[in-house]
């Protein structure tokens, strides 16, 4: 409230100074070099597809899992969707589901993360010579660590380590909140030229003002904080749904650090019998992949073997770093017994 007070007071609540602020420590966080701050998350799908080299009639290689908005921005841009299942491991695209995509046709890679999770596995999809564009919105945070020779942890896995073209949303719902917006980041200079360019275009009828930058400002200096309360809940939860015959979603690693998006669970039973069960005790959960693209091949086994229990069977639990006791106590007992 104080930082964007602040900026009300300096008389400069458009784009501005603050907005350039927080996009240089958001790129560094991420260990990215620069990028360009949009005021809609499609508008920065459209905007990393562009500068991808989209054209009419292209196709785009996505998750079974992505989000709806995907299929929108393509279709605005003449493109369309080759969908491809997931990874069991991970819950992101595998490496064989896209390598099968570009033989028919693929031209770009749009990679999601869904619900806090990392892609593993993909070390080789460079050498289809295609762009990635990599959405971290959901996976902003989190980490696979695993131990070095001298004790030391090495950071194997983190958002942003694929993409050519990075893009977070900064919505209501994700790890930093402007109350809307995201960003397009890159690490070469040519890359970031062409995002400079393209979004020059609109400039600033499409910039991030700088009173929801100083929000995104405030919340990055206190983000690994909150980062390692999310990542103690989420194993603490996940220890729970061991004691069932439910599945926690994506990785269970112990090197696995979640940023603490929700927590996912593949319920193993009725997605009705298990929310209402919730609900009981006062405790909300809703079905995960309601609105993906995915969502209408429910019944394609045949095509998507891997998505199909997420898609169906897939729930989210709310996560919060600010949860008070009564209400870890609710969840980690909901999860406990989860039918």
């Amino acid at each position: 409230m104080d930082a964007v007070l602040q900026t009300m007071v300096d008389e400069k609540i458009g784009p501005g100074e603050r907005r350039k602020e927080f996009l240089k420590l958001f790129a560094a966080y991420l260990s990215l070099k620069d990028g360009v701050s949009e005021r809609s998350y499609p508008g920065a799908l459209t905007l990393a597809l562009k500068a991808a080299g989209v054209k009419e009639g292209d196709k785009i290689i996505a998750s079974v899992l992505s989000p709806e908005i995907y299929r929108v921005v393509a279709e605005n841009l003449g493109a369309s969707l080759i969908l491809a299942d997931i990874s069991p491991e991970s819950g992101c695209m595998s490496e064989e589901a896209i390598a099968r995509a570009f033989e028919k046709g693929g031209s770009i890679i749009l990679l999601h993360e869904p619900v806090c999770q990392l892609p593993v596995g993909l070390e080789n999809i460079k050498e289809l010579g295609l762009p990635v564009i990599e959405d971290i919105t959901q996976s902003f945070g989190s980490r696979v660590e695993e131990d070095g020779d001298n004790g030391e942890k090495i950071i194997m896995a983190f958002p942003g380590r694929i993409g050519d073209y990075v893009v977070c949303a900064f919505e209501e719902d994700c790890i930093i909140s402007t109350g809307g917006g995201a960003a397009v980041l890159a690490r070469k200079e040519e890359r970031i030229d062409a995002l400079k360019k393209l979004a020059s275009q609109m400039s600033p009828y499409n910039d991030l003002p700088d009173m929801n930058a100083a929000l995104g400002i405030i919340q990055l200096g206190t983000l690994d904080s909150l980062l390692q309360r999310r990542n103690e809940l989420y194993k603490m939860f996940m220890q729970a749904v061991m004691k069932t015959e439910n599945k926690v979603f994506g990785l269970k690693s112990v090197d696995f650090l979640s940023n603490g998006f929700v927590f996912p669970v593949i319920v193993n039973g009725r997605t009705e019998d298990s929310i209402a069960f919730a609900n009981k005790y006062d405790v909300s959960c809703r079905r995960t992949f309601t609105k993906s693209v995915g969502i209408h091949y429910q019944e394609r086994y045949d095509l998507y073997p891997n998505a199909v229990a997420a898609l169906n069977r897939g729930l989210s639990f709310p996560l919060y770093p600010f949860l008070q006791q009564k209400d870890i106590e609710a969840l980690t007992k909901v999860l406990s017994h989860l039918v």
